[in-house]
């Protein structure tokens, strides 16, 4: 179990790396647009900073592979949640970034939500399942890439409008949340085939299920869509928003999908059902637009000819 413990506070260091990185480099390049994925893979295969950063990432994926062998799902999404913290310190350090009162505020209620549900685990009670159904992974994953993909669709058209707000990207972290959590059951599932014994039947067994083709659609989208969001969002933001609806998705579908079963106490299942809708509520109260910027005193409004 240490082990576990101690891949995914790796994992969290190799995640929040990764972000920063690969947001420093996308403020230096271009904008991207998903519409034109050939140009934007130019752009950062071009960039050494976003190289070392999309590295560190795939090295938080290999981590967490590690955690999924020794840890239930809902135990890993209480500590992978801990790299907020870490996250909003280097957004603050390295990218400059600022948090409002009300998004700090936001953010410790969903640290004490994701809290509730890691006090709601007890050792030796809650199992590291190695499988799930395959018709049941298919029902909740391909349902909930439909809606990643359209509710990110549906926030690049408001951008587009002319007069919009400054948008936080809480829509985009829903989005790619969606995509990540998905990822993240796949990896689960792609953790289960690990062996040391009678390797090439597991590999057979791997690409007979639908875990590899998930990572590769998610992989694939979620580079694309998550880079355009990084270059006009803050990152000390959407990507607290896209691990809070990573790690609850993951935790309460993927402790059902994989039959993890729920607490049965009276008080391990109320921290369990309690902090996962503190924490829905909280996403769904954060703030969607930044303030616009304020125009000097005497400055006159330029309109369009």
């Amino acid at each position: 179990m240490w082990w576990g413990v101690a891949a995914a506070l790796l994992a969290n260091v190799l995640y929040s790396t990764g972000f920063v990185l690969e947001k420093r480099a996308l403020a230096a390049l271009p904008e991207v647009d998903i519409r034109r994925p050939a140009r934007l893979l130019r752009l950062v295969l071009g960039s050494p900073l976003w190289i070392g950063g999309s590295l560190a990432l795939a090295s938080g994926f290999g981590a967490q592979l590690a955690v999924y062998r020794t840890l239930p799902i809902a135990a890993a999404q209480g500590i992978f949640v801990s790299g907020l913290v870490l996250l909003v310190l280097l957004s603050s350090r390295l990218l400059g970034e600022e948090t409002t009162g009300r998004e700090r505020y936001a953010l410790g209620a969903i640290l004490a939500a994701l809290l509730m549900v890691v006090l709601s685990l007890r050792e030796g009670t809650d199992t590291v399942s190695r499988s799930a159904p395959v018709p049941l992974i298919l029902t909740v994953c391909l349902p909930s890439l439909s809606l990643g993909v359209w509710l990110y669709g549906a926030a690049e058209r408001r951008s587009k409008h002319r007069h919009r707000m400054p948008t936080t990207g809480v829509e985009y972290g829903v989005a790619v949340g969606l995509l990540y959590g998905v990822s993240s059951l796949a990896i689960k599932g792609v953790s289960s085939y690990l062996t040391t014994s009678d390797l090439g039947g597991a590999v057979v067994g791997l690409l007979r299920s639908p875990y590899p083709y998930l990572l590769l659609f998610t992989g694939a989208f979620g580079l694309v869509m998550s880079q355009a969001a990084l270059q006009r969002c803050r990152a000390s933001l959407i990507v607290p928003v896209c691990t809070t609806v990573t790690c609850l998705f993951t935790a309460v579908l993927g402790t059902l999908a994989f039959g993890e079963a729920l607490p049965h106490e009276p008080v391990r299942l109320a921290l369990r059902l309690a902090g996962t809708a503190l924490a829905v509520s909280v996403l769904l109260a954060m703030p969607k637009h930044d303030q616009a910027p304020q125009r000097p005193i005497g400055a006159k409004e330029l309109t369009p000819p």
